[in-house]
């Protein structure tokens, strides 16, 4: 059977709606899963009955992660944060991580995993960490911006067998010290982590640049997506 992924839901305050990347839902049915949008409750036994049904969950790119969740006041450069989703996602986190069921997070899903476990972010790179690295790219997205360094003796590497991947890169935001449990599985060449796993989940990976954007021009990007929905078949 294709494992149901729960994908956590982009939301736009203007027009009070929840939306969504077609590419996230197209690189989980690119790689076998059926990706379900997941939607905005509080209700304990929705989320409760959500983490049952689901095999695992994909946290999304969007929203500045709130410095609230890393116990910081915010900085200038800091973009919109939304507290709601904030909220949503430290709950479905929190019931993920208690089920182990396997979890991939994209772009803002690396750097909220890392603040809900523990970790800190650089509130806004190009005022905290310049660097000569552009890692907020220009339309189009599909195309890479650098290169990442692929750690050996990591999950990333035994999978990909590759030691460099070309990336997209499109963020503000970036894991500043990793939380405790995880370990990075790639980096930017000025040093920010670009991937890491988490060392005691049976699943637990996530990626800075869009894999999304990139799946269908490149097979290590597609690989990213099977590895999880593979993570989540073998727990059956």
């Amino acid at each position: 059977m294709k494992p149901v992924v729960g994908v956590l839901p982009l939301w736009d305050e203007s027009k009070d709606s929840i939306w969504m990347l077609p590419g996230y839902l197209d690189g989980l049915l690119f790689a076998g899963a059926v990706p379900v949008i997941l939607p905005f409750s509080a209700d304990e036994s929705v989320l409760d009955r959500i983490t049952d049904v689901c095999d695992g969950f994909l946290f999304t790119g969007g929203h500045d992660v709130s410095p609230a969740l890393y116990g910081e006041k915010p900085l200038c450069g800091i973009n919109d944060v939304c507290e709601k989703r904030d909220a949503l996602e430290l709950a479905v986190f929190r019931r993920a991580a208690a089920a182990d069921k396997p979890v991939l997070g994209i772009c803002r899903g690396l750097q909220f995993i890392n603040a809900a476990m523990g970790g800190t972010l650089y509130q806004d790179l190009p005022s905290q960490r310049p660097s000569d690295i552009s890692h907020r790219q220009q339309p189009p997205y599909d195309i890479p911006s650098h290169t990442v360094k692929v750690e050996k003796d990591t999950p990333l590497y035994k999978y990909l067998q590759t030691d460099n991947l070309d990336v997209n890169s499109s963020h503000h935001q970036a894991v500043k010290n990793l939380a405790p449990g995880l370990l990075p599985m790639a980096f930017s060449p000025d040093g920010i982590v670009e991937a890491f796993f988490g060392s005691e989940q049976r699943f637990l990976w996530a990626v800075q640049w869009h894999p999304e954007r990139l799946f269908r021009k490149d097979e290590y990007n597609g690989m990213i997506f099977k590895a999880f929905v593979e993570a989540m078949q073998d727990q059956h």
